[in-house]
């Protein structure tokens, strides 16, 4: 007997509530099964794979996806897409390094003016996407190019060695053998999550990415809504910043390349819409796990990078092409 049927036989009504749990439920299961496959595959295939440490190096190292594809799945739900988190990154990673060393500020003032930086960024892209009625696609597309253009005029493209201040926060606790930025991201997980499923912000988030003309007729203004959601998109970037510069004590103006499209993957695969109006992020964090493992394995199997490329890219359309799949069976049901 499955949830559904016993809360049938129970007696109680089946509420929407409940329906949505049940949903949820269902579909974090695909995903953990999908997780647990991988595992044991690359278990099956490598002698190291299947080891505690391996565990820990694969959660120290993936707090900057996590805290990028938070941001990512909010801004997909809201009807957006954010394609300059990476850049952001290097950007705030930048201004740490620029503020510590040729300005010798403290560690908080550095942390400050990168989650400033960030978030001012954040704000711009949905600023002029949502008052302008320009696709969020061409703005933050134009925003990748400035803030990594920006980031080497102030590093004058170079890298710069932060040195030990900043160990701390990607150095994992010695009894716990996880980083602070793993366990701050994990928080960021459920808080976001809790925003977007228990409060207000998170109702019209869903209903602006399903229709913003019938939100915008309904009375409710749309538009801060939109740009407040590419900031937290900007602070989480900041976030990542500060995790990975945590990570390498350096900062990198070619730093987090790609990371967009990690992103927007972890995001895909976790089963959040890229035409808005759905998506869970719980289920993106566990999208970050099966590329992590994904890649880990990989690389353990001493496959080259480009074809780990081609493999990610393939999971990548074949998470796509199911949630097609998916979408057309609900509507044929719902029918």
């Amino acid at each position: 007997m499955n949830q559904t049927e016993s809360l049938a036989a129970s007696g109680r009504p089946i509420t929407g509530l409940h329906r949505h749990v049940i949903k949820s439920v269902v579909e974090y299961a695909g995903l953990l099964a999908v997780l647990a496959i991988l595992v044991i595959l690359f278990s099956s295939l490598t002698e190291n794979f299947f080891r505690v440490q391996t565990a820990l190096t694969i959660a120290n190292s993936s707090p900057d996806l996590i805290f990028v594809s938070v941001g990512m799945t909010l801004v997909l739900i809201v009807g957006g897409i954010d394609l300059s988190v990476g850049s952001l990154l290097a950007l705030g990673a930048a201004v740490i390094g620029v503020a510590m060393t040729d300005y010798e500020l403290g560690l908080i003032s550095a942390v400050g003016l990168c989650l400033l930086a960030t978030t001012v960024c954040g704000f711009l892209s949905g600023f002029v996407s949502a008052w302008f009625a320009i696709p969020s696609f061409i703005v933050t597309l134009g925003m990748l190019e400035m803030a990594r253009g920006g980031t080497k005029l102030i590093t004058a493209s170079q890298s710069i060695y932060i040195g030990s201040r900043f160990e701390w926060f990607g150095e994992p606790i010695e009894w716990l053998a996880l980083s602070p930025s793993f366990l701050i991201a994990i928080s960021t997980v459920l808080i976001a999550q809790f925003l977007l499923t228990q409060t207000v912000y998170g109702r019209y988030c869903v209903a602006i990415g399903t229709n913003r003309e019938a939100v915008k007729m309904s009375g409710i203004r749309t538009a801060p809504i939109f740009v407040a959601t590419f900031a937290i998109s900007g602070l989480l970037c900041g976030l990542a910043a500060i995790s990975h510069t945590g990570r390498l004590l350096t900062s990198d103006p070619n730093a987090a390349r790609g990371l967009e499209l990690s992103a927007i993957a972890a995001c895909v695969i976790g089963g959040t819409s890229l035409m808005g109006g759905r998506g869970s992020v719980i289920a993106s964090f566990i999208g970050v796990l099966i590329i992590a493992v994904l890649q880990s394995g990989l690389a353990q199997m001493g496959v080259d990078d480009a074809i780990k490329q081609v493999v990610t890219g393939g999971v990548i359309i074949l998470a796509v092409l199911l949630d097609a799949l998916r979408q057309r069976l609900s509507m044929r049901s719902k029918a």
